[in-house]
């Protein structure tokens, strides 16, 4: 992971904000696999051979998981109920052992941070997932703020939880970074007015 793709380096970039907001899967933790395997787990309990692509899913990181499950539907064109394969779909996921790998250099990042800004957690999945995930990863007592779609009537790609976790911790949204590494959560930060860092393959979005 030292060789992690970001849009531009972190060193000292923490001094010209306020605060430092994280994507949780994709950013922090290596969760992204774990999700795939899980979707393709209810796709096959659910008798339906068509196959997801990884490179296409990943494209939809950082969506809640109904809107991923519609996206699925679509894109394999499924006459399923997008909501009962969620709900499917988080389940599974929740029922797994999960020992995620965590993405040291945000982490490391995230930690560093910490120390001198206000930081939190915006993350496209539900909050029984991310309270799930950030407590294997260890990073739980971490984060002040937590925000999911459960917060907002719109997630990502608006910038609705964005706007939310800035007014949370007191601050200025043109004041905030914005670590992602997803394109809906990209587009939602941006249109926040927060500076933001792409983290791996959407490195290359913001070049």
């Amino acid at each position: 992971m030292n060789d992690l793709p970001l849009s531009e380096p972190l060193e000292g970039i923490e001094q010209q904000v306020s605060a430092v907001l994280f994507d949780c899967d994709g950013t922090l933790v290596d969760t992204m696999g774990a999700h795939y395997r899980s979707w393709q787990a209810i796709l096959r309990e659910y008798h339906i051979d068509k196959e997801l692509d990884y490179d296409h899913f990943c494209t939809w990181g950082g969506m809640a998981g109904h809107l991923v499950a519609q996206a699925i539907c679509d894109h394999l064109d499924l006459s399923q109920d997008p909501e009962e394969l969620a709900q499917a779909k988080r389940a599974h996921f929740l029922a797994q052992e999960h020992q995620h790998p965590l993405i040291t250099p945000i982490v490391d990042f995230a930690h560093k941070v910490a120390k001198t800004h206000p930081v939190a957690v915006v993350s496209g999945g539900n909050r029984q997932t991310v309270d799930q995930t950030l407590r294997a990863a260890n990073l739980t007592n971490l984060f002040s703020v937590v925000v999911t779609p459960e917060d907002v009537v719109h997630g990502k790609p608006a910038p609705d939880m964005y706007l939310l976790a800035a007014k949370k911790l007191g601050v200025k949204p043109e004041d905030c970074l914005v670590l992602e590494d997803g394109p809906p959560g990209i587009e939602a930060a941006i249109s926040a007015g927060m500076r933001v860092v792409a983290v791996g393959p959407a490195a290359t979005m913001m070049k």
